[in-house]
């Protein structure tokens, strides 16, 4: 912060507003980041924190009475092309790379060079040779964007700022489609960016990268500014406590008695295998249960779960559903056996975005509402979607709202309703709260727990271990395509994630062979 004083910011915005109709998106917000920092910008889904980015970026025209500054000097900025003059880029989460184009072609996108009348598609190749050799990229500037990865085609977009001169860089969830490896790969370009004096506004939902990366946190809350946090200051407790208003106690529910509610064992898996990610598990699930199956990337959780569902074929092993085995071979089976799936992948498996509320909500039991004749009782699927919106709390202006409009987490919910009017025996989640924000979770952590307390057995999967250890009532830890360990419930072994790692590194078996 000393070292912050004694600059200039680069950017200033006081008390930006904006309206739409009918609704107040920002109120009063200020901003202010330095060069050479990296500035993460915090809040929930509807914060405000797209609108404000949009407002610097010329996408938006912010209200009357606000004012943005660039090196100390008031600017206006009426669309991206005056944006991009005052060296502003941003970098959202769905990339604005033109696939069938070369990396060349891409960044001198809206530049391009030109021989009389003719792109001079030579001089573009030799004229951003220099930035993807400093950016470390391990692709040339002929090859097409198609052919890259996702990190790839991310340093793409990073090299078209740096090409045009950026100095404020905005980045939005930049690590959501990315692995362990190439997060990491991405967090050494950040800093080395910030050391070169880049002014980098960084928008997560993810504590961990904001620990690692942050120099200050900016909070907003409803379309107002919260407040601020040096790095010195950061603490889980105050960002969720800014950002939701209240304690972090009350963000993991569990309200359920994990013992006196669990009940009698309603769905049991015995050798299940595919004989390629997963290789004979065994395990059971009780009615009014939180079973979370924890373990690192490629350790077999979701390739079980899709066995389960029958979204995948299993090559050995059985099922059963309160003690009766059953045979599912597609997941129409599983639904008729009163097994659901929420699918990590929400927006390609999960929900329609271009539809509606209404119709998502009544895809799966549409046929019960079936009159005489084949004609749907329309008042009946209404009453549905209605009671749904209410119970799961999902925010939406009316029942006929397009899904792809709703925030990540309302997309969740959406999806969430539409299992639950199967009434299922057995309810599968797996990542249930990814690239949500911190309020939305802690909402689906109260429905999962008022869903345990109705009797539902729920199996829930995830890769944050925080989570894990707020929610569960029992831990099966997989390794390797098989479960290499269990913490709570009957075990006795407190459910922590040092207990946890213990069994998903594979400790407790290289501690084995050491003793024998």
């Amino acid at each position: 912060m000393s070292e912050n004083k004694a600059k200039t910011p680069i950017l200033e915005m006081f008390n930006i507003s904006k309206t739409f109709p009918g609704v107040k998106a920002l109120q009063n917000v200020q901003l202010t980041v330095y060069p050479g920092e990296i500035h993460s910008l915090m809040g929930e889904n509807g914060a405000g924190k797209s609108t404000l980015m949009k407002v610097l970026s010329g996408a938006y025209q912010a209200d009357a009475g606000g004012e943005i500054r660039i090196d100390g000097q008031a600017v206006t900025i009426n669309n991206p092309i005056d944006a991009k003059e005052y060296g502003i880029a941003v970098i959202y989460q769905e990339l604005s790379l033109s696939p069938n184009l070369t990396v060349a072609e891409n960044i001198y996108m809206g530049r391009e060079l030109k021989k009389g009348l003719m792109i001079d598609r030579r001089s573009m190749e030799l004229g951003c040779v220099d930035v993807l050799e400093k950016l470390g990229a391990s692709f040339g500037p002929t090859t097409r964007v198609a052919d890259l990865s996702i990190a790839e085609r991310q340093l793409v977009e990073i090299s078209r700022a740096i090409h045009a001169n950026a100095r404020i860089l905005v980045m939005d969830e930049p690590t959501t489609a990315l692995s362990s490896r190439e997060t990491d790969m991405m967090f050494a370009l950040i800093k080395k960016l910030k050391s070169e004096g880049l002014a980098i506004i960084y928008i997560s939902h993810r504590m961990n990268e904001i620990y690692e990366l942050s120099d200050r946190v900016s909070v907003m809350r409803d379309g107002t500014y919260v407040g601020q946090l040096s790095r010195e200051e950061l603490s889980s407790e105050r960002l969720v406590k800014m950002m939701v208003g209240r304690d972090i106690s009350g963000f993991y529910t569990k309200d359920h008695d994990a013992k006196g509610s669990r009940g009698k064992v309603i769905f049991e898996a015995r050798r299940l295998r595919d004989d390629k990610a997963v290789k004979e598990c065994d395990f059971a699930l009780h009615q009014g249960e939180v079973l979370c199956i924890a373990g690192l990337v490629g350790s077999g959780r979701t390739e079980l779960a899709r066995l389960i569902f029958g979204a995948d074929q299993k090559t050995g092993g059985k099922m059963l559903i309160d003690g009766k085995e059953i045979n599912i071979r597609d997941p129409r089976q599983a639904l008729d056996a009163g097994i659901v799936y929420l699918t990590e992948d929400r927006k390609a498996q999960g929900v329609f975005l271009d539809m509606s509320v209404h119709d998502n909500l009544n895809l799966i039991v549409c046929s019960r509402d079936a009159r005489k004749g084949g004609i749907l009782d329309r008042t009946k699927a209404e009453n549905r979607s209605r009671s749904a919106i209410k119970n799961l709390a999902i925010r939406v202006a009316s029942p006929r709202s397009e899904v792809g409009k709703l925030s990540g987490g309302n997309q969740q919910k959406v999806l969430l309703s539409r299992l639950l009017e199967t009434e299922p025996k057995v309810l599968i989640l797996d990542e249930p709260t990814r690239g949500v924000d911190v309020g939305a979770k802690s909402e689906i952590y109260k429905i999962i727990d008022d869903l345990v307390q109705s009797g539902i057995g729920i199996i829930v999967i995830s890769s944050e271990l925080p989570e894990v250890v707020g929610i569960a009532d029992r831990v099966l830890v997989m390794r390797d395509g098989i479960i290499g360990g269990e913490v709570g419930g009957p075990t006795g072994m407190e459910i922590t994630q040092e207990n946890i790692m213990h069994f998903a590194t594979g400790a407790n078996v290289e501690a084995e062979e050491k003793r024998i």
